[in-house]
């Protein structure tokens, strides 16, 4: 299925450089803000307290902020859960109340402005807890682009393995160096959606490289990068349908989703975005500076040796 086809190839790889000197400016500057300014860490890394209650009638929860505020926990997130009745409320942990105390504050307060309130469930996370999380979470990101670059080796050359993954680690330091400029939250549905773009760009970049493989069938006179220019130019359409569909689903995800999905989504937003510009525009230059030649992908006949008398 095509939405459209491009009868002559787009020169991509002659500006090849311009798209890299952009992508090193924008991942400088995304690690320039993640150690300026470091990550806003949710709860559950930082430790801290999670509290659910539930009303009568469906939440407001403004009304939920400002009764939080009389007392003083101007750093509370309030947001729906799961029905408009239900709301979750996580606080950092603090030095100067314990976690039991800081629950029953928080209900006592929640109280006095709605008796009909409800405690269902109160849960404490550790600092040790949010360490390990963090830990495992450095240490999935890594696996991850270890068994990437893996596979790509034995699927194509290591020279694509290295390119997909410099590509794709590049949209993950983007996606953080924005959770860092702004200091939006980042908590696990967050991590979740770093790792999943980790796996959508890498299919991106499989597509390219799949039609990069069989030009170099097909089209044999032809230079590295008038094949590369061919495959990106003829998986465009392709592009356009899979990113819009998903973008479409992602955006829904963003508005409708509620608080609760809404930073997820807003990760999955910028990794699809950065994701198709770095899996065509980024991974491709790289191959083609690695030095990839059509006998790294297409077998050479050998000629058969003719029988002995």
């Amino acid at each position: 299925m095509e939405f459209f086809r491009i009868s002559k190839d787009i020169p991509f790889m002659r500006h090849a450089l311009v798209f890299n000197v952009i992508s090193l400016i924008t991942f400088i500057l995304a690690v320039i803000f993640l150690i300026t300014k470091g990550l806003h860490w949710g709860v559950e890394f930082t430790g801290g307290m999670v509290m659910e209650v539930k009303y009568g009638h469906p939440a407001e929860l403004d009304k939920v902020r400002a009764a939080l505020e009389k007392i003083g926990l101007r750093d509370a997130t309030v947001q729906s859960f799961g029905t408009s009745e239900a709301v979750l409320i996580r606080l950092p942990s603090r030095q100067d109340v314990s976690g039991s105390e800081l629950s029953e504050k928080v209900f006592s307060a929640l109280k006095e402005d709605d008796p009909g309130v409800e405690r269902q469930r109160v849960e404490f996370v550790g600092s040790q807890v949010g360490k390990e999380l963090v830990e495992n979470g450095a240490l999935a990101l890594m696996l991850v682009s270890a068994l990437i670059v893996l596979w790509l080796w034995i699927r194509f050359e290591w020279k694509f393995g290295l390119a997909a993954i410099i590509a794709n680690l590049h949209d993950v330091v983007i996606i953080l160096g924005c959770f860092a400029l702004f200091q939006w939250e980042f908590s696990l549905p967050v991590l979740a959606a770093v790792l999943a773009v980790l796996g959508y760009s890498v299919n991106e970049s499989v597509v390219v490289f799949d039609r990069i493989r069989e030009n170099f069938r097909k089209m044999r006179k032809a230079s590295v990068p008038q094949v590369i220019n061919n495959a990106i130019t003829r998986t465009m359409s392709r592009t356009i349908i899979t990113h819009g569909c998903t973008q479409l689903m992602v955006t829904s995800i963003l508005f409708l989703g509620g608080e609760t999905l809404f930073y997820f989504a807003l990760a999955l937003t910028i990794g699809i975005l950065f994701g198709i510009y770095s899996s065509v525009l980024v991974a491709s230059p790289i191959v083609m500076w690695l030095g990839v030649t059509r006998e790294d992908l297409v077998k050479q006949e050998r000629p058969k040796q003719e029988a002995v008398v």
